[in-house]
């Protein structure tokens, strides 16, 4: 992200700062009233989406003149962010609050800008995520650095970082709670820096760098709150802690595993860390639910991700419906090879609707794409059009899992494929509950009779058409 000045000078239409003025008459000290509102230049959506814990909690819709506001009769202090999608930020609430914001979706982040009561500390949480964007930006040959020079470099942007932070709170006097938050975005990213300095270091430069780490190079992970509810949702202690366990929880013995095998055996110890680490049950299982998603993402290897869920299924006490883990281990388990593939409804090019059960007539690779991906949607498709010509006993369905069907129906027209059938998925979340898709790279192998031959494969693995013949 570029580096912009510093924030704009606002100003707020006059109906907008006469509700900052007149709400001050309805606190007291029994109420949880607070206001926020604000206004979206160029607008990517009609409305902005404000959420707490990623629970939409109101849809608010902008005006003509892409104002928006909104009175909360009892809003619980805390962090909250506000969308429009596809960006989103934080902003926090202490009790009574009134808020302004102004967005410019053109430049989401470095537009942001807060005003009435309650803004100082969340421009101070802007400020030093914009810090921190831009020194992320500015670590890429840092990590090539022998240890000294890097561990001077980042020692000398926190220092800078925890003044500013210190000199903050003595200005603004926030909260405990708010305080949280404020430390926390120093903190994490400079702990984030020290957990994967060892593994990009030695990707990048081949050294491997550990046994020259002090002693005391990672005693900050003792002082650190893991099973504190209020982080949980908070991204740079969600990365921090992705990072974390990452580092601890890497098998070191490479040479014994082929790559799939080295990615179970290291998600799998992750997954044995939180549950050691984490005694929150809500926090542990949100950890848990996080882990596993992110390998399910990952890997597509039917035998390992069976392995995974049990280790999983052992240390997660969370059995709701809304677990999508639940959902998508039972989706691996319908998809297991000889047993018949679960129907879903798909739509034509023409907008017609049709089942997957009459599509497949004859031997069938079922693959993904989406308009977004666009280096994989071209490689896909001149990779099925060479297929097509060397198996012609292969029936070759294309399903774009975008939600917008008017850009997939361009793209269509743009690249212009020919004769391999186009599908669009109208409903991704039962696709991803029946054939456990999570991602575009998937490709199904599917016989005459309608059963799974391969339900986890990739037409770019060496060994793909192994399973075709």
């Amino acid at each position: 992200m570029k580096e912009v000045p510093f924030y704009k000078i606002l100003v707020l239409p006059a109906l907008l700062l006469s509700l900052l003025t007149s709400c001050k008459k309805e606190f007291s000290g029994d109420n949880y009233v607070a206001y926020f509102g604000g206004e979206v230049s160029n607008p990517t959506s009609p409305y902005v989406l404000f959420c707490k814990d990623n629970i939409v909690i109101d849809s608010i819709p902008l005006n003509k003149d892409n104002t928006f506001s909104i009175k909360f009769d009892s809003l619980t202090p805390g962090l909250y962010t506000f969308k429009n999608e596809p960006e989103y930020q934080y902003v926090y609430f202490d009790k009574n609050d009134s808020i302004k914001v102004h967005i410019d979706s053109k430049d989401f982040d470095e537009s942001i800008n807060f005003c009435g009561r309650g803004d100082q500390k969340n421009n101070y949480l802007m400020e030093m995520y914009l810090r921190n964007e831009k020194d992320k930006n500015n670590m890429f040959e840092v990590f090539d650095f022998g240890f000294d020079k890097f561990n001077n470099y980042i020692n000398k942007t926190n220092k800078e970082n925890q003044k500013f932070y210190a000199s903050k709170k003595e200005e603004i006097k926030w909260s405990d709670d708010f305080d949280v938050y404020a430390k926390g975005i120093v903190n994490f990213p400079f702990y984030t820096k020290k957990e994967i300095y060892p593994m990009i270091h030695k990707m990048r430069t081949g050294e491997d760098v550990t046994s020259k780490l002090p002693k005391d190079f990672y005693t900050f992970r003792k002082k650190i709150e893991y099973s504190n509810e209020a982080l949980v949702e908070f991204s740079p202690f969600v990365m921090y802690l992705d990072h974390m366990l990452n580092n601890v929880g890497a098998v070191n013995y490479h040479n014994h595993f082929t790559d799939v095998d080295l990615a179970l055996k290291t998600n799998i110890n992750k997954l044995n860390i939180a549950d050691t680490l984490i005694k929150n049950e809500r926090v542990r299982n949100i950890v848990l639910n996080n882990i596993a998603l992110k390998y399910l993402l990952e890997d597509q290897n039917m035998v390992n991700n069976q392995e995974f869920l049990i280790t999983y299924h052992k240390l997660s006490t969370d059995k709701s419906k809304k677990n999508e883990i639940l959902r998508i281990g039972n989706a691996i388990q319908l998809l297991t090879e000889g047993k018949t593939l679960p129907e879903v409804h798909l739509v034509t090019p023409e907008g017609n609707s049709i089942s997957s059960n009459s599509l497949i007539t004859k031997n069938t690779i079922l693959f993904f794409w989406s308009e977004k991906l666009t280096s994989h949607l071209i490689a896909a498709h001149k990779k099925v059009l060479d297929l097509k010509t060397k198996y012609p006993n292969y029936n070759f369905i294309a399903i774009n899992l975008d939600d917008d069907s008017d850009k997939w129906k361009a793209a269509l027209k743009k690249y212009n494929f020919g004769t391999i059938t186009e599908l669009h998925c109208a409903n991704f979340e039962d696709i991803k509950n029946k054939w456990a898709i999570t991602k575009v790279h998937r490709t199904l192998i599917i016989n005459a009779d309608r059963t799974i031959k391969n339900g986890f494969t990739n037409m770019f693995d060496v060994h793909f058409e192994d399973d075709m013949k």
